[in-house]
């Protein structure tokens, strides 16, 4: 990076003259509809895992093992156990 002020002005009207240089290729164009599901699909997933922690943390609270946990998540209790145990206090 430039140091001195003519350094930082010939990079910036470098910079400027690449930005007015510049064509777009229709590859580099993102399609707004996948983008949109992406988006979606992740605030689902979040909302999910939320949803998850809570209802570890209630079974916890009502005794559960994490064995118990486990099986209905799908992993080992001990797995279960390492996912969750520093979420649900």
């Amino acid at each position: 990076m430039p140091r001195t002020v003519e350094g930082i002005l010939a990079h910036a009207d470098e910079l400027a003259a690449r930005f007015e240089d510049y064509e777009p290729n229709a590859g580099d164009e993102l399609d707004v509809m996948a983008i949109r599901q992406l988006r979606a699909a992740v605030a689902e997933q979040s909302a999910a895992e939320r949803h998850l922690i809570s209802a570890v943390k209630t079974a916890r609270e009502a005794g559960m093992s994490w064995a118990t946990i486990g099986t209905f998540v799908g992993t080992s209790g001990e797995a279960a156990r390492q996912r969750y145990s520093s979420r649900v206090p």
